[in-house]
């Protein structure tokens, strides 16, 4: 590969001199692990001939130019609430933060898909995210968003199929007696939309949960929680039915509230890429806070 004679502080510019497969082409060429350069293309840090590219099989001709960031991260989508995990042309993977609604609802303006859709404008891509499953507003974690109607089709008429990892992280009021089971009943709305669960079917939708025990001291527990099914509040229900309330949950909680959040963390999801059939799969770190409440030596947090 050749370097292109222009240069700008953001991107090295080089012209092709062969054909073949974008990601092949790089790996070839480029200083770097595939992770990393993989990273870059996902980050849309890749331009062929100034045209933004994210398919690792576009195939590169003799002659054109290829601009590289010298940032394997996006920069043109900066938020305190929302980290963009990963991009195509198809969908998009967040990590939201709390205290952001997945879409917006009455007058709130705050949302992650108003957020998107302002940097897809910004980005000059003909985009909208649509939205295919939710978050709480004061949990946080990993999101699919759809980046148009046929992908989010796709999705919501597949997604169980596409969908084969889906956990979540919680900080748990209380001494957990089992180390790991399962828990599974009917959930149903009330008219004032609080989810109550029942042993028997009341007409609501079947809900199951596992959750696995992964620290614990004498007053909270670190919990992962694998979804069966994907139900309304169905975590933070089925934690109270195991006589340990998600802490700082102020619908279904106990009062137990050391962090001064709802403590539930969406860390791992794996699905079928909804058009290309790749295997996606994205974890976050579980939040080191969860961690320190479940040790034996935690102190609580000052209110400050």
């Amino acid at each position: 590969m050749n370097h292109y004679s222009s240069r700008s502080n953001d991107f090295d510019q080089y012209v092709v001199n062969k054909q073949a497969p974008l990601l092949d082409y790089l790996l070839e060429t480029l200083k770097g692990s595939r992770s990393k350069i993989k990273a870059t293309l996902q980050g849309r840090g890749i331009k062929v001939n100034g045209k933004v590219v994210t398919q690792f099989d576009f195939v590169l001709q003799p002659g054109m130019k290829l601009a590289v960031s010298k940032s394997k991260r996006n920069d043109k989508f900066k938020s305190r609430y929302v980290k963009l995990i990963y991009e195509d042309q198809y969908l998009v993977v967040i990590e939201k933060n709390v205290g952001i609604l997945s879409m917006a609802a009455g007058h709130s303006s705050l949302n992650v898909k108003k957020l998107l859709d302002d940097y897809f404008a910004k980005t000059h891509q003909k985009s909208r995210a649509h939205v295919v499953h939710r978050l709480d507003r004061d949990t946080s974690g990993l999101m699919i968003y759809a980046k148009d109607m046929n992908t989010e089709q796709i999705l919501e008429k597949n997604w169980h199929d596409i969908v084969y990892d889906r956990r979540y992280v919680a900080l748990l009021s209380g001494n957990m007696e089992e180390q790991q089971g399962t828990i599974a009943n009917w959930l149903k709305d009330n008219k004032a939309y609080f989810t109550y669960s029942s042993p028997v079917d009341n007409g609501g939708k079947y809900a199951v949960t596992h959750f696995c025990v992964l620290e614990k001291n004498n007053t909270h527990s670190l919990v992962e929680f694998k979804l069966e099914t994907g139900r309304k509040n169905q975590i933070r229900v089925h934690a109270a039915d195991l006589g340990h309330p998600v802490c700082g949950d102020t619908k279904y909680g106990n009062g137990d509230d050391p962090l001064h959040r709802l403590c539930l963390h969406a860390y791992v999801l794996c699905f079928y890429h909804p058009v290309t059939r790749e295997r996606m799969e994205f974890e976050t770190p579980i939040p080191h806070s969860f961690r320190e409440a479940a040790k034996n030596n935690f102190q609580g947090v000052n209110r400050s």
